[in-house]
């Protein structure tokens, strides 16, 4: 009975054995396949000689497309062959997942990156409203665009004194992902970058690695429910502190690091035994209101002696507005909201698809909230899940955000394929892995490289568009949905939002 729930993956790699050179001996898609999908078969060739050629096993391909890069000779090509459902509603995918937990003693699914649900993508139905003929556009080439930000409490009057500040060269910065989740090397890359740039990149909740500490000037670090690596001397290290609530990828639920990602180098960060699962609950259980909270922002505070920002970290939610009314109260500098399609290591998949609501939505009714409050400069909204070029990111800002952080951007300019097997400890690039053998595969100066221009690229972007615009600094642009215009949204979606249709 055990072939009744036999299930096939949606994806192979096919052989063109014309251009693969395997009968002179090349193996190289057989050992860039950390996942097993590819091995070697023999068969005679001329004058009976053995040959192995690849083989496809039809068992583990998740279409990383690592063998496709990694060819000489351009012989490989994944293709699509999913199992196939005649039932309208029971599709494959559905049926499939329900066979996996048939056969799996009742195992949760987990999932790796964002969600990929059917509901709408705000971004995309947002255009920028361009200058013309009585408001003449600005010449980024020639004349001078000002996209600098600076982060942190400002006052509400003259004479009031100024918090500390985190000063961005670019209105980006490098999102939540923790040593262990992710590897070493990319950290580091990040932390090159961020400093190169002039911007910001998060430790996540994995502690803070000794090697990393000479760029704690552009290190924001996490404190989460697991309190993992922290310290005096952890909070003291970086730019800023941010307290994790939540994630936009399974809000309400914690963070699980395997076991068999907990390495030597990974338990003495995060303070915990090596080959144990670091597991955060859900809950900080020192914080049950938001005057628990506003003490544990005011600990770190007194343990920084106010030299450096404090922010808070939630999942976007149907009431994110009065919660962030509540934590910008509370006395925090800087809050992080993270939408549903924000990425992460792991994640059961029923809450990636189904919990959080989108970012656009989130911003833009939190600003909104903070605006009739007249608290908004009080603190900085940080927007970040699902942001995939820099258009999102002014359409963000122009929603309500001051910055926006970006982790899966980050993921696919190391060349992630976005296969969903983060939580495997097998990524092909080694990016999401520090298993000897792959961890190696990320040569650091080459992905800071990478992530530095990636930043100048989107910076170029945003200037662009802002002279489009006839903006000259991006600071005229926060909350500035009037230079925004939706197409295709009902009317309670434009009233959320703040906008206006299209043509209206």
């Amino acid at each position: 009975m055990i072939e009744n729930w036999k299930t096939i993956p949606a994806f192979h790699p096919t052989f063109d054995l014309g251009r693969c050179d395997y009968e002179n001996g090349c193996t190289i898609c057989v050992h860039e396949c950390s996942f097993g999908e590819i091995s070697l078969t023999p068969v005679k060739g001329t004058g009976g000689a053995v040959h192995y050629r690849p083989w496809a096993n039809l068992s583990a391909c998740n279409a990383c497309q690592r063998c496709v890069k990694m060819c000489p000779h351009t012989a490989i090509h994944i293709v699509s062959h999913p199992m196939v459902s005649s039932h309208g509603y029971w599709t494959a995918e559905k049926m499939g997942n329900i066979w996996r937990q048939a056969r799996s003693a009742g195992g949760v699914l987990l999932v790796g990156t964002g969600a990929t649900g059917p509901q709408r993508r705000y971004f995309d139905h947002l255009m920028f409203d361009a200058c013309q003929v009585t408001n003449p556009s600005i010449d980024p080439l020639r004349e001078p665009m000002e996209i600098r930000r600076y982060l942190g409490r400002k006052p509400l009057g003259v004479g009031e004194p100024v918090g500390p500040q985190l000063k961005l060269e670019v209105p980006i910065m490098f999102g939540a992902m923790s040593f262990g989740a992710v590897n070493l090397r990319v950290q580091e890359a990040e932390a090159l970058a961020a400093r190169a740039v002039g911007t910001f990149w998060n430790t996540g909740e994995g502690g803070f690695h000794e090697k990393l500490r000479q760029y704690g000037g552009n290190t924001i670090v996490q404190v989460a429910s697991g309190r993992f690596g922290v310290s005096e001397d952890y909070l003291n290290a970086a730019a800023a502190v941010e307290i994790k609530i939540g994630q936009g990828a399974k809000p309400g639920i914690g963070g699980h690091l395997p076991g068999e990602k907990v390495s030597e180098a990974v338990s003495r960060t995060r303070m915990i035994p090596m080959g144990t699962d670091a597991l955060s609950p859900a809950p900080h259980h020192d914080i049950y209101s938001i005057e628990d909270l506003r003490q544990l922002i005011y600990a770190i505070k007194e343990s920084t002696e106010y030299r450096v920002p404090v922010s808070v970290k939630i999942a976007a939610v149907h009431n994110v507005a009065p919660i962030v009314s509540g934590i910008a109260r509370a006395g925090a500098d800087l809050i992080a909201i993270d939408g549903f399609r924000g990425g992460t290591g792991a994640t059961p998949l029923q809450i990636r698809q189904n919990t959080g609501i989108p970012i656009e939505l989130a911003v833009a009714s939190a600003d909104q909230r903070l605006r009739e409050e007249g608290i908004r400069d009080t603190v900085t909204l940080i927007a970040s899940g699902g942001i995939q070029c820099s258009s999102d990111v002014l359409k963000a800002i122009c929603l309500g955000a001051d910055a926006v952080y970006v982790a899966s951007p980050v993921l696919v300019s190391l060349g992630c394929g976005m296969c969903q097997r983060c939580f495997s400890g097998k990524c092909a690039y080694g990016i999401t892995t520090n298993r000897p053998g792959l961890a190696e595969r990320i040569d650091v100066d080459e992905a800071a490289e990478a992530l530095k221009n990636l930043l100048h690229a989107w910076g170029e972007e945003i200037k662009e568009l802002m002279g489009s615009m006839g903006i000259s600094a991006i600071e005229a642009l926060r909350s500035n949905r009037d230079r925004l215009r939706a197409v295709g949204l009902n009317e309670e979606e434009l009233r959320v939002l703040g906008i206006k249709h299209a043509g209206a």
